[in-house]
């Protein structure tokens, strides 16, 4: 990667891929916009694939596109369930909002949708999700014709497939490029829905692919046998998570239109890490690309946040082979410990609101869009009265800290986590798959 390269065509160079950032609340987006997201997108209640997302009121998406357009920033709306019937009265009366409030595009995978979106909204553009698996030109030209302007196709396409498609068909791609994958294809998982009764394709995934498994063998059903890779847990049908932080140069020359990052359901620590650092790449390989080459700061930076071990995915051919007693449990070197609402310059200091315990006396490091990350000492705390403390009790308390250095209004503050085990990934509370 670090050799000279040949820079692509002017037809591609002239469109710098959109970074789309996911939304999964108000804050989220507002952190999102912050770091430099070209676009976000959120999902609708009830009709999207993160039903456990605090998600958006009517009156909360009507600000948020507002303060989103007031950024010069694009706004997306999800209603990729795959609809019964219950929902299309629901889904009319989404679409109809949406229109009102000027999104602009919404993300479905339902044909059904498409269709009453087709009347009811017809000025909005579509996108349709991953979750309708298009695999081939074939079928990208199919939807371009129903009406489609974006295709986030299947994730196990390769490069080389993308490319492929870029070559016969007119209409915008967009591709993952960070986040958590699912282990079933284009995230059609069933076992949710089996298990539990709350299905993956509603929103609803309780991720049993990263429960616990026992095996029987049919004549001694009394003696089954554990499934397990390491002292943590089994989780054989659990996927690695995503990074093509290093691939920048090849998702351009691809032709895609849209870098897309997973993660509605993620903390703003993560919204902010990874916006920062893509957006930081992309605009680093626009201007120098011939002397691009990945910065060691980007994989560091993306260690910061909570994930499981990187790679990438179907990009080049099938993934390879992992030993079975590789970790695959959660990783994470820093915590989110506060949020900056605003800075006194006056007095050199900075209004927080605690997210993680943090004292007198700790280093915490500072995070924000433009500077390299730097630490922080913290010398005095002080409480909204102006007492001095020594640590928060509440949590998202209200803080007062010096700093010398001026900081912004959405800016975090984040602590390092001593070295300890990793995290279980027998959870419900990450996400697998996205829009």
């Amino acid at each position: 990667m670090n050799e000279k390269r040949n820079v692509p065509n002017a037809k591609i160079m002239d469109h710098k891929p959109e970074l789309v950032i996911p939304a999964g609340d108000p804050e989220k987006l507002r952190i999102a916009i912050h770091y430099g997201a070209d676009a976000v997108y959120a999902g609708y209640p009830g009709l999207n694939l993160r039903a456990f997302v605090s998600g958006f009121s009517e009156e909360e998406l009507a600000a948020s596109v507002d303060v989103a357009h007031k950024s010069g920033v694009r706004i997306y709306a999800a209603l990729n369930i795959f609809a019964h019937h219950r929902h299309l009265d629901d889904a009319r009366q989404a679409l109809e909002t949406l229109s009102r409030l000027n999104v602009d595009g919404i993300i479905i995978s339902d044909p059904g949708l498409l269709a009453l979106s087709g009347e009811i909204a017809p000025h909005l553009p579509v996108h349709l999700s991953t979750q309708a698996g298009v695999t081939n030109w074939r079928s990208a030209q199919f939807w371009h014709k129903q009406g489609i302007k974006r295709i986030i196709p299947a994730r196990e396409l390769t490069l080389e497939e993308i490319k492929q498609m870029r070559e016969k068909v007119e209409l915008e791609l967009e591709v993952f490029v960070h986040g958590a994958m699912c282990m079933a294809y284009s995230g059609r998982c069933l076992l949710s829905a089996y298990f539990t009764g709350r299905g993956a394709n509603r929103g609803e995934c309780t991720h049993p692919c990263r429960w616990h498994y026992r095996i029987m063998e049919e004549a001694r059903p009394a003696d089954p046998l554990e499934l397990v890779e390491n002292g943590e847990a089994s989780f054989i049908l659990s996927s690695r998570d995503l990074n093509m932080i290093a691939y920048i140069p090849q998702l351009v020359e691809a032709g895609v239109n849209a870098f897309k990052v997973e993660g509605r359901m993620k903390g703003i620590h993560y919204v902010a890490t990874v916006t920062r650092v893509y957006r930081e790449a992309l605009d680093r390989f626009y201007a120098h690309p011939r002397e691009f080459a990945p910065d060691p700061a980007w994989h560091e930076e993306l260690a910061k946040i909570t994930h499981r071990p990187y790679h990438t995915g179907f990009y080049f051919g099938m993934p390879e082979q992992v030993d079975p007693a590789e970790e695959r449990s959660y990783l994470q070197e820093c915590m989110l410990a506060g949020v900056v609402l605003h800075y006194d310059r006056k007095g050199g200091m900075a209004l927080v609101e605690q997210r993680n315990k943090f004292a007198k006396g700790e280093t915490l490091e500072v995070l924000s869009p433009r500077v390299k990350p730097f630490p922080l000492h913290i010398s005095s705390i002080y409480d909204a009265h102006g007492s001095e403390v020594k640590t928060a009790p509440h949590p998202r308390q209200h803080l007062w800290i010096p700093v010398e250095r001026e900081l912004a209004p959405y800016d975090l503050l984040r602590k390092y986590i001593p070295a300890s085990p990793p995290q279980s990934t027998n959870t419900t509370s990450n996400s697998f798959a996205d829009s």
